[in-house]
């Protein structure tokens, strides 16, 4: 059974919203490094239809080093009631999400890899089919933008796997969703 990884960079004070703005400083060797092992054990990325849009629209413009080719070739499964017509190696993931992630964990292959934060979590988080969520957390206060996690209902409870630390500052919190000891 493949595994279903979530990577998500978030501010101190919880801020998901524009890492571009704040997280740019901290894009560094070590950074790319840790990047480039999550990608090495996935084949394809699941993703929600804001990081989706996003994401089509800045990485196919990137070519030439390892991490960026891999990322423009790999299966993309898009969570979307709006869009249809899907561009850039993406498919459309039927309606009952949890069903058809579970159909993807079931297949033969990697990890599947998901970005962005967002509406999706609340699906994958109630239905257990996330199992773990890389939390990229950086030494710096946003002030204000969207917040992680913020469509969620219910109390949710993780454990800790690992922790990397960046010597920028960053710290990678391993988790998993379930209450400890479990």
């Amino acid at each position: 059974m493949r595994k279903l990884v979530e990577s998500t960079f978030v501010t101190l004070d919880g801020v998901i919203g524009d890492p571009q703005v704040w997280g740019m400083p901290y894009w560094d060797a070590q950074h790319q490094e840790y990047a480039e092992h999550l990608m090495s054990t996935a084949d394809a990325l699941v993703l929600g239809r804001q990081t989706y849009e996003a994401f089509a629209e800045a990485w196919p413009q990137r070519s030439g080093d390892s991490y960026s080719d891999k990322i423009n070739a790999m299966p993309k499964h898009v969570a979307t009631r709006t869009l249809t017509d899907l561009t850039w190696n993406a498919t459309r993931l039927a309606d009952d999400t949890a069903q058809a992630i579970t159909a993807l964990k079931n297949q033969q292959g990697g990890d599947l890899l998901k970005f962005g934060t967002g509406e999706l979590d609340q699906t994958l988080l109630g239905s257990r089919l996330l199992d773990e969520l890389h939390l990229w957390v950086f030494p710096v206060i946003a002030g204000k933008g969207d917040r992680l996690l913020d469509s969620l209902i219910d109390t949710t409870h993780l454990h800790l796997l690992d922790t990397h630390r960046i010597d920028n500052g960053i710290v990678v919190h391993v988790l998993a969703p379930g209450t400890p000891g479990e």
